[in-house]
């Protein structure tokens, strides 16, 4: 109804309401208005409205029905000195739509229509060019008016809670955007445009259907918090790593089958990554978290958690409940900040179930009790008795004799002290732990343990070659020399005939060691983030027993055809690396995708 007809109409203070209540619910009450008119602010929340009054949208046009009835006016009611709208809530009400004539709001900076039936928006809305804040959630709207995009001062867009499949392309043209909630929609995917918002602090796009994530989402330097809860991701684009802003991560209710490596998010404080399909937890995944104080990793299918993990020393909840590990590294016991340690629902062999339901605080002193039957803890050395011989007191006998374990590790240490192999007398040690110190070469005394040592570890150390003592470690199955200075091996290493599992990542080969080739009971070869040119697809078919083939983050330039015939191969993994093809849509479905697509393209 024309508003001019409407003042025309004669009657008292409040004629030519009585139509509006029929149609519109119940009226606006003119002491709202007259209060509106002095703060800038109207509150119309809850009040049943089927559509918006016209007078509400010509508050700041139409002088008051006061002005026309001669009524005395204080100072603080003079109509002439009114405020401008700036702020409109007509959220909770069963508005349809709403009318174009909000453009005769131009000073608005907030604008809630939250909880109401809006299946659109009118395009006027383009032209509140104060608009900071706009809430339309919780309506049924199935677009978004390209003339939204216009808005260049709005910071807060909530959109959550509608039917919306798609974004209008020129989305990064709110530029000065610092909160967008686009959760529980239908979006399938995301414009590329949101590289622009430079400025976004907090990311919202849980329960949608999202595949994947544009990496161009990396260039938002200012993302605090990314939520992308229930979507259908297999993975995130390594370009997020890069985002050295972010503080929250949630990727609960995915596909994942392996965390990010997030080596630039030092600022990383939570990281929600339960209820998905990730088997393994890698050091590299844990070791540049240092800021991180929530790690939420629930409802997955891990088998083991790394030692690495206690060098997230601000860990104060972590949350492993219902996955597959059967042993934990008892220096979980040590992180000084954990408040909460959720592990039931897992195979675990060494902790009783009735230590699990006494809480965090009794399951963090069992672990620290285990330490000290296991080996002295990095930080403190066993105390030093009068049946101590001097000689003796670096040295874990108990740890020698009946775990078969000499453990020398996160020493700093540049040699192993000859007391450590003294010890061991006759006694038949398996396993050899000196990582995590600062050894420039491979003790000679180790080929003393040749006839029983099994598995070595000299992860974490400054190495630049292997000696030949080490080959002949005859009985060595696991060899674990991750995170050193190597940039080959020895020829010699062939007579490790019984090695199945090798490490070699972060070291610096630049070429895949040629006598690996040769071993052919290896059946895991990790050789991640090293600087491997090629690999040879026919030798490698030869290792009938490699089951793993880890190659991620290397510089292979191209993958030959023929590796798609190693058919043994259960995890190949090649993420991180300059070749073009298998493009990341193949890699990211998985090993035999990837066999399947490399034998396609053998030339026949």
């Amino acid at each position: 109804m024309a508003a001019a007809a409407r003042r025309a109409r004669p009657g008292g203070p409040r004629a030519g309401f009585g139509r509006a209540a029929e149609e519109q619910g119940p009226a606006v009450p003119q002491g709202l208005l007259r209060a509106a008119r002095r703060s800038g602010q109207l509150n119309l929340a809850g009040r049943g409205l089927g559509q918006v009054p016209q007078h509400v949208w010509r508050i700041n046009l139409d002088t008051p029905e006061e002005a026309h009835q001669n009524l005395s006016f204080g100072a603080a009611d003079r109509w002439w000195e009114q405020t401008d709208l700036t702020k409109l809530i007509l959220a909770s009400n069963k508005l349809q739509l709403l009318s174009e004539d909000v453009k005769l709001l131009p000073a608005l900076t907030v604008l809630d229509v939250h909880d109401n039936q809006l299946t659109s928006l009118p395009s006027a809305l383009g032209q509140l060019e104060n608009l900071q804040k706009l809430d339309v959630s919780h309506n049924k709207l199935k677009s978004i008016p390209e003339e939204l995009m216009q808005l260049s001062h709005l910071k807060s867009l909530l959109l959550q809670h509608n039917e919306l499949s798609h974004l209008p392309d020129g989305f990064g043209q709110l530029v000065n955007l610092e909160e967008l909630d686009l959760s529980n929609n239908h979006l399938t995917d995301i414009p590329t445009s949101f590289a622009l918002l430079i400025n976004l602090v907090r990311l919202n796009l849980a329960c949608n259907q999202l595949k994947n994530l544009p990496a161009d989402i990396s260039a938002m330097k200012s993302l605090r918090q990314l939520d992308c809860t229930k979507n259908y991701l297999e993975t995130v684009p390594s370009e997020l790593a890069s985002m050295a802003s972010l503080e929250q991560l949630y990727l609960r209710k995915n596909k994942l089958r392996s965390l990010p490596e997030l080596p630039s998010c030092k600022l990383l404080k939570e990281l929600h990554a339960g209820e998905n399909q990730i088997e393994i937890l890698n050091a590299e995944n844990l070791k540049h978290l240092n800021s991180l104080s929530v790690l939420e990793l629930r409802d997955n299918k891990i088998k083991s958690v790394p030692d690495e993990i206690t060098l997230l020393q601000k860990l104060e909840r972590l949350d492993l409940a219902n996955n597959d590990i059967s042993r934990l590294p008892y220096t979980l016991g040590n992180l000084p900040q954990m408040k909460f340690l959720a592990l039931e629902g897992n195979p675990l062999r060494t902790i009783r179930r009735d230590l699990l339901q006494k809480g965090t605080q009794e399951l963090l002193k069992y672990l620290r009790s285990k330490i000290q039957d296991d080996g002295p803890s990095p930080n403190e050395e066993p105390p030093v008795t009068a049946m101590t011989l001097p000689s003796e007191s670096r040295i874990n006998m108990h740890a020698i004799t009946s775990l078969k374990l000499l453990e020398y590790s996160e020493k700093q240490a540049a040699v192993i002290p000859d007391e450590m192999f003294n010890a061991v007398r006759s006694n038949p040690v398996t396993t050899v732990n000196f990582s995590k110190n600062q050894l420039t070469a491979i003790p000679a005394r180790i080929v003393e343990l040749k006839d029983s040592v099994c598995d070595v570890n000299f992860g974490f150390n400054k190495i630049s070659s292997i000696s030949l003592e080490l080959c002949m470690l005859h009985k060595l199955t696991h060899l674990d020399i991750r995170n050193n200075f190597l940039t080959s091996l020895p020829e010699e290493m062939e007579a490790l005939t019984t090695l199945q599992v090798i490490n070699l990542s972060f070291n610096r080969f630049k070429a895949f060691p040629s006598v690996l080739y040769r071993i052919l009971a290896l059946e895991t070869v990790l050789l991640s983030n090293n600087q491997v040119g090629s690999i040879d697809p026919l030798q490698l078919k030869k290792m009938e027993k490699l089951g793993t083939l880890d190659l991620q983050n290397n510089d292979l330039l191209q993958v030959p055809p023929e590796l798609g015939n190693c058919e043994n191969l259960r995890t190949l993994l090649l993420e991180g690396n300059p070749f073009r093809t298998p493009r990341a849509a193949i890699l990211a479905k998985g090993t035999a995708a990837v066999l399947e697509y490399l034998r396609s393209r053998i030339p026949t």
